[in-house]
């Protein structure tokens, strides 16, 4: 029997540079890949004009495209994304189970309602024989792996991003190179469809008229505008009247974009002398 496994895609909606879908490819010869739009948060929203679900929604679509891609490049007939509506446990377990795969792997979040949520749901395959595991793909250095010398986190930023600096080597801003192993992709099921925008209960906002564009595309657009202003980033970032940020804040938060590469590019013109570099490196620290 083939053994395959999914990777649940939740605030890293990019398919290169992605820690859980290039583990996952190396070690399984089926590979499926998932988002689900959970009720349990989307149904909490106040308004059903939301720019963040707008934005999720672009990102995702491009996603299943990039994937697909990825797999026909390789000359795999799989690739694309599997995408559910619904309670997250719910639609995870039942997918797992569909699909009939050994393992659920995905990159680890830190919010204490998303840990929760991912122990319930480890749990619940755990029951059915499915193991669950996560690994390190927001953050390049985890709280535990910056501490003091008395082995407890810091509660100073400037200590902190010292030691943060200090620790942050090749390792940490090596790319993981998913094509490698892109063959191993499988396509979702037949009769899969993206739901569109209305279908998960929402409409369309003014988010194309804003200067933010979507998806993987979007956010390699907006650091190939950020790189010539890096360098007056230190002073310009203070001046809401300039452009002096790099607009790259909802592209981590959501995954779009690696903060590996955002590091490497930093550290590298950082080396060179450049201070704008140097506090933006910082600032990624901060996140």
């Amino acid at each position: 029997m083939v053994t395959s496994a999914l990777v649940w895609l939740r605030r890293d909606l990019r398919c290169g540079d992605h820690a859980a879908l290039y583990h996952t490819l190396r070690r399984y010869p089926r590979v499926y890949c998932a988002f689900v739009f959970d009720t349990d948060i989307l149904d909490a929203l106040p308004s059903r004009e939301d720019r963040r679900v707008e934005f999720i929604h672009a990102s995702v679509l491009e996603l299943h495209e990039s994937l697909r891609q990825l797999a026909a490049k390789s000359g795999a007939p799989g690739g694309g994304l599997i995408v559910r509506h619904g309670p997250v446990l719910e639609c995870i377990v039942h997918l797992a189970q569909e699909l009939g795969v050994q393992e659920v792997l995905a990159n680890r979040d830190y919010e204490p309602q998303a840990i929760e949520r991912d122990q319930r749901v480890a749990q619940a395959l755990r029951e059915l024989g499915i193991a669950f595991s996560d690994y390190k793909d927001q953050v390049l250095l985890e709280r535990d792996e910056v501490l003091t010398q008395q082995g407890r986190p810091y509660s100073v930023f400037t200590p902190y991003r010292r030691a943060w600096l200090q620790r942050l080597d090749a390792f940490q801003l090596k790319p993981y190179p998913v094509a490698r192993y892109a063959h191993h992709m499988a396509a979702p099921p037949a009769g899969e469809r993206l739901p569109t925008l209305s279908d998960i209960g929402f409409t369309r906002t003014n988010l194309h008229e804003l200067p933010l564009p979507t998806g993987m595309r979007g956010a390699q657009q907006l650091l190939r505008d950020f790189v010539p202003r890096m360098a007056a980033y230190q002073e310009a970032r203070d001046y809401p009247g300039r452009k002096g940020v790099s607009y790259l804040s909802v592209h981590l938060r959501f995954g779009t974009v690696s903060i590996r590469q955002l590091a490497r590019l930093a550290a590298k013109q950082a080396v060179q002398g450049c201070e704008g570099a140097q506090t933006w490196l910082s600032e990624l620290a901060w996140r």
